[in-house]
């Protein structure tokens, strides 16, 4: 073969691509595929995007869960991007200021994020790829906001997500214009071997492993403390003017590939009538090293105006606020120390969130997947644990001991003295 053939092939991507990875047949406007890690999610996204605007597109729409997820993984970073798999003769040119590609047949996408739903609003589109819906913060209005913009031609959606049992989720299931396919992370033959040792042996076996490797969406856990039905209850999208915001973190020392993730939860509380209310705000959680776990802890403590960062010094002593104020000197710290299980540190801030008395600004899908799969009795996670932290200083450490709040159906209809 020639040079040129060799190339027509390496870039014929349904001579490579699985049947699930293909455009379904037929008429239909999404296309939700939902998959495992490493199940080639996001190389269908950017083939079928290529595709696309080589025959029918000329105004696309580039949607992830952050601008850096949009940039990096949608765009330009990796085999699996559009970048990665253009031929030569049709890349597009990447414009990072103005937040677009060109294709040299004047084929456009613009990238948007799902933490910002209304850079949707106003702009029209033929085509859209949605990659990981289920984690965007507002994943409601900017689907919304993307349809109704899909307003020239015949529109096609694909949504290449890893599920969870959200409202948008079940709301493109349920609708007649939607082909759900679901693929596997073991379909890819393709996978390093590390990738099996560390990820598929993390999750085999257990109940999320079904979510994160098979594609299923899973119920609530009926022995978990938290469920989804009460965080669904009482989200909102944004928060009233707090009287006092705090930076929970659970730290790790460590920052290698199978360690936690330290857990960053930024929350805040206020008065609604005569009972305390809080508010989670921002989830910086990350896999990283002190230094740069500090630094995400310290950038949410400024950018919500916190008052104190509290940190559990167990596993790592006075290193945790040291490292802190390394990066930030004159932030507030406190110290916390767990002197009892994680149950019963759990339990009451599971009580609050029952009670109506939390609600998340937006969504945190790492955090609540962790909070409705939690079992008492297995080892608390990274997010919950610094949820636990933060909430148990902003509300319960506040409380009066003297008093009990009742309520009768989420109603508040008193306040009892205890003696």
């Amino acid at each position: 073969m020639t040079t040129k053939e060799l190339e027509a092939v390496l870039y014929d991507w349904p001579l490579w691509a699985r049947s699930d990875q293909l455009p379904p047949v037929g008429e239909w406007l999404i296309w939700l595929l939902r998959g495992g890690r490493g199940s080639g999610k996001t190389r269908t996204g950017a083939e079928f995007i290529i595709d696309r605007a080589k025959t029918v597109s000329r105004r696309i729409a580039l949607v992830g869960q952050t601008k850096g997820d949009v940039r990096d993984t949608m765009v330009e970073m990796g085999d699996s991007s559009i970048l990665g798999c253009s031929p030569p003769w049709f890349r597009p040119q990447f414009e990072p200021s103005k937040r677009r590609l060109i294709w040299p047949n004047g084929c456009v996408a613009m990238l948007y994020s799902g933490d910002e739903p209304d850079q949707l609003r106003g702009p029209q589109h033929d085509t859209a790829w949605v990659d990981e819906l289920a984690k965007f913060k507002y994943p409601q209005q900017t689907w919304d906001n993307l349809e109704l913009g899909l307003r020239l031609g015949k529109p096609k959606i694909v949504v290449t997500t890893t599920p969870r049992p959200i409202p948008v989720i079940k709301q493109l299931l349920s609708d007649p214009g939607t082909v759900d396919v679901k693929c596997s992370t073991y379909e890819n033959i393709y996978l390093p071997q590390s990738f099996h040792e560390r990820v598929i042996r993390k999750y085999e076996g257990t109940r999320l492993g079904r979510q994160e490797l098979h594609g299923e969406i899973l119920d609530d856990n009926p022995n978990a403390l938290w469920k989804r039905s009460d965080l669904e209850k009482y989200r909102v999208t944004s928060s009233p003017p707090l009287m006092r915001v705090a930076v929970g973190v659970d730290p790790e020392a460590e920052s290698n590939e199978d360690s936690a993730e330290t857990g960053i939860i930024t929350a805040g509380i206020c008065w609604i009538g005569p009972v305390l209310h809080a508010y989670v705000l921002d989830d910086s959680s990350v896999r990283a090293s002190p230094d740069v776990w500090a630094r995400a802890a310290a950038a949410s403590y400024h950018k919500h105006n916190a008052d104190t960062i509290v940190g559990e010094v167990n596993n790592g002593g006075e290193m945790v606020g040291h490292t802190i104020h390394t990066v930030s000197p004159n932030l507030g710290f406190k110290a916390v120390r767990a002197t009892r299980g994680k149950f019963l540190r759990a339990e009451p801030v599971a009580a609050l969130y029952e009670q109506g008395r939390v609600h998340h600004v937006g969504f945190f899908s790492e955090l609540e997947d962790q909070m409705c799969e939690w079992v008492p009795g297995d080892k608390s996670p990274d997010r919950l644990d610094a949820l636990v932290w933060v909430l148990t200083e902003l509300i319960l450490a506040q409380e009066p001991k003297d008093e009990r709040i009742i309520y009768d159906s989420m109603q508040l209809v008193g306040r009892v003295d205890i003696d």
